[in-house]
């Protein structure tokens, strides 16, 4: 009994300091990672506008020629 004792509380010590240790560590990983998804998020943000882009010049082509053949029919 006189060394189950000793065994069992440096035992518990030593779980509880590497539950302590786990958990500093896991707050870093999910800070470092919120910051990751955050730069990703800006990166792509660019990607995203691309076919918004993409139609308002499809729009703004169209447009031009309905006004150079309004134009040729004025002077025609």
């Amino acid at each position: 009994m006189e060394t189950i004792l000793p065994a069992v509380i440096t035992g518990a010590i030593t779980l509880f300091g590497i539950l302590l240790s786990n958990s500093k560590a896991q707050a870093v990983t999910d800070a470092k990672l919120e910051a990751l998804t955050h730069e990703v998020r800006e990166v792509t943000k660019p990607a995203q506008q691309v076919p918004v882009m993409a139609d308002q010049i499809r729009v703004i082509n169209h447009r031009i020629r309905d006004l150079e053949e309004e134009a040729q029919h004025a002077t025609a």
